[in-house]
């Protein structure tokens, strides 16, 4: 099993963790977190957006003008798609885009992406914020002292609500409970920080969230 330093938010050791392989320790698998990734993008579209048909739009009930004798093309109805105002040809109409992903491979995913955070030197495990109030300075300066830069995932067990409330309001950070870590949360951060009572096999485990799309 993989082992990583504990750090204090001074960004000092203060002791270490084993983790577990089945999740920090997969070779990852592009294919499937590209999938997993897809399917849970789609699944966000609210899938609303609507055009009117022909049979839709309204009026264009009479033949705007007789077949033949006119010298111009033959036309049955003024609401035609190719008339201003008419129809919407192969429009958009409301649906779903969720996509089936099998959970074991939504499981892949997430290993293969925290695997990777993990190879890289780019996941963190805190031992606590040390907040007894929210300050949003105090996290802020915490997360400088650990090094992480860019865009963060924060992960958060039972007990980190004070930070929660204290991180909340820093744009370059994102924030998830123990529950709802997502490939593409993970993926898409250049840091991924969690609490020591917020890694798998604590109080509250990590699983892939539900997106709507199970089997």
């Amino acid at each position: 099993m993989a082992t990583v330093d504990v750090l204090n938010p001074t960004g000092s050791p203060s002791g270490s963790v084993e983790l577990d392989d089945t999740l920090f320790g997969v070779e990852p698998n592009v294919a499937v977190m590209h999938q997993v990734v897809t399917a849970q993008l789609a699944a966000r579209r609210k899938g609303t957006a609507s055009t009117k048909t022909r049979a839709e739009v309204r009026g264009g009930g009479r033949k705007p003008w007789r077949q033949k004798g006119t010298g111009n093309a033959r036309q049955g109805s003024i609401r035609a798609p190719h008339w201003r105002g008419g129809g919407v040809a192969h429009g958009p109409k409301p649906r779903s885009y969720a996509q089936r992903t099998p959970k074991k491979m939504k499981r892949l995913a997430l290993a293969s992406a925290l695997s990777d955070r993990l190879a890289d030197n780019r996941l963190l495990v805190l031992d606590g914020w040390g907040l007894d109030v929210p300050n949003t300075k105090s996290a802020k300066a915490a997360l400088a002292a650990l090094g992480a830069e860019g865009r963060i995932l924060v992960v958060l067990g039972p007990d980190d609500g004070t930070a929660g409330r204290s991180l909340r309001n820093l744009p370059e950070v994102t924030l998830t409970d123990a529950g709802q870590v997502t490939t593409y949360d993970v993926l898409v951060s250049d840091y991924v920080i969690y609490t020591r009572g917020a890694l798998p096999g604590a109080d509250a485990p990590s699983t892939e969230a539900d997106t709507g799309d199970e089997s």
